[in-house]
């Protein structure tokens, strides 16, 4: 879980620096993949802690 909060705070960081100066617009961009892959990457984990979907009974 603290990764997933440190790469947030990462990619909030990457992303404000990249929008406030001009020449980082690259920054703004891998920002918001870092958030992108880190909600994907937590999503499976997270997914695959509560067993996957539910079996019918």
């Amino acid at each position: 879980m603290a990764l997933f909060v440190a790469l947030i705070l990462v990619a909030v960081a990457l992303g404000i620096t990249g929008w406030v100066v001009k020449g980082l617009f690259f920054l703004l961009i891998i920002g918001i993949l870092v958030f992108l892959a880190d909600l994907v990457f937590g999503g499976i984990r997270i997914g695959r802690r509560h067993g996957g979907p539910r079996a019918e009974h």
